[in-house]
This record gives C-alpha cells, sequence and structure tokens, in this order.
C-alpha cells in the first residue's frame, strides 16, 4: 500500500491579504504534487492554503483546538476534533512527514520548534524568525520543492516534482 505523504501547512490564525496569497499558493502547489495539506483547519494561513489545496483537487486535514469539528474551515475534508487548545500543534507536527511555515508568531514559532526537536523538516517561507535548521525558500514553489526533496522512501519515490 502506497499512502500520500502530508505536509504540514502552519502560520496565523489571521493574516493579511499578501499571506493569504502566499499560503493559497502552498496549498495549490502540495495537491499538484499529490501530497495530503495538513494544518490546524481554522482561519487565515490554514484557510488560505486548504482553500489553495481544494482548488487544486487535494486533500486537507485539519487538526482542530477545539471540541467540534464544526470549527473547522469549509476547506477541511478531514476535520479532527481535539479539545486540547494551542497542544493540538503537536498532533500536527508528529502527523506531517515535513512542514511548512508562512510568516506566523509565536504559536507559529511553537510548531517550528516541536518539528526540528523531533526530527522533521521545515521550510519557512516569509518568516518572522531566524531560526537555525530551518530550510528558508523564496516562493511557495520552491517551499514545496524543498520540502518534498526531504520526504524519505516510499514518499519520496511516489511524488513527482
Amino acid at each position: 500500500m502506497s499512502r500520500k505523504p502530508f505536509i504540514g501547512v502552519v502560520g496565523a490564525g489571521t493574516s493579511s491579504p499578501a499571506v493569504d496569497t502566499v499560503a493559497a499558493e502552498v496549498g495549490r502547489e502540495i495537491a499538484r504534487h499529490g501530497a495530503v495539506l495538513i494544518c490546524g483547519g481554522l482561519g487565515g494561513v490554514m484557510t488560505a492554503a486548504a482553500r489553495g489545496a481544494k482548488e487544486a483537487g487535494g486533500w486537507t486535514i485539519g487538526i482542530l483546538p477545539g471540541p467540534s469539528i464544526d470549527q473547522a474551515n469549509d476547506y477541511i475534508d478531514f476535520p479532527i476534533a481535539t479539545h486540547m487548545g494551542q497542544a493540538r500543534n503537536a498532533i500536527i507536527v508528529q502527523t506531517a512527514h515535513v512542514v511548512i511555515s508562512v510568516a506566523g508568531g509565536y504559536g507559529t514559532l511553537s510548531e517550528i520548534s516541536m518539528a526540528l526537536k523531533i526530527g522533521k523538516p521545515v521550510v519557512a517561507l516569509l518568516p518572522r524568525f531566524s531560526i537555525p535548521g530551518v530550510v528558508a525558500a523564496q516562493n511557495p514553489g520552491e517551499a514545496v520543492q524543498k520540502a518534498i526533496a526531504h520526504l524519505r522512501p516510499p514518499y519520496s519515490e511516489t511524488i513527482s516534482i
């Protein structure tokens, strides 16, 4: 059985139109490459990335902080209600094979830190922080290409760039 890789997209729950444009293109690129987008399932970067993935025919998973799947944005195919608040960030990072951060603040920083601590690759677009070990990307296409380059078999064998 061959599973699709999960690419996490993390970023602020409220963002600017410019950041949303970048996040939506990240989502589209993830779907175009046959990966599944996993995120926090709420607003801002999460909505924009999920919308982009859906526009390109991809699948989306939202790991929600609250007790109800009804909190998910309209672009989440598979909402997971955790009732864990920000602790749900650990589930997003643990489930993703690689993480792409788009701008973001301290919540995003916590996801980046967790990913690095457990050995997950992190690619950053529009970073607010300079963090050793995080791979910078200049645009959404480059971010997804760099993320896919970090996938290990069998996922790297099923994804084409």
